[in-house]
C-alpha cells in the first residue's frame, strides 16, 4: 500500500453543510475501495493565486490517505464528475514526504492541544 495525499478546492458558492458534505462523499469513495485515512484537514476559505471559473476563492481540503494504485484512479473520476471541485492534485508521498507529513500532524496536534490550556491561563493573568 502506498502513502497518498490530496488536495482540491471546492466552489466557494457552497455552505459549510454542503461543503463537509462534498468532504465526506470523496472520503466514502476512498473508504469503499479499501483506501485507509490517515489525515484530514479543512483550511477554509482562502484566496486563489489566480481566478479559476471565475472564482477567486474556494475551500481547500488536505486528505492523506493509505490504498492501493488503483484507487487514485477512481478518486479521479469521482473529482471530475463533481462539478462543485474546482481543482485537485493527488500525488503518492515518498518516504521523506511521509516523514515530513507525519511532523507536520504531530506538530499541529500539539498545537491544538496547547490552545485550550492557554486560553484559561489567559484569562487569570487578566483577572488578577
Amino acid at each position: 500500500m502506498n502513502c497518498y495525499e490530496t488536495v482540491f478546492i471546492l466552489t466557494p458558492v457552497l455552505s459549510d453543510d454542503q461543503m463537509k458534505e462534498a468532504v465526506e462523499k470523496f472520503k466514502g469513495v476512498l473508504v469503499q475501495n479499501g483506501a485507509e485515512i490517515v489525515n484530514e484537514e479543512l483550511w477554509g476559505l482562502k484566496k486563489l493565486a489566480y481566478p479559476i471559473q471565475k472564482k477567486s476563492t474556494g475551500f481547500y481540503c488536505l486528505l492523506e490517505f493509505k490504498g492501493e494504485p488503483t484507487i487514485v484512479k477512481k478518486l479521479d473520476i469521482a473529482f471530475r464528475r463533481d462539478e462543485r471541485v474546482i481543482r485537485f492534485l493527488t500525488f503518492r508521498l515518498d518516504k521523506y514526504a511521509q516523514e515530513y507529513a507525519e511532523k507536520r500532524r504531530n506538530l499541529r496536534a500539539n498545537k491544538n492541544n496547547e490552545k485550550p490550556a492557554a486560553a484559561p491561563a489567559e484569562a487569570e493573568n487578566k483577572e488578577a
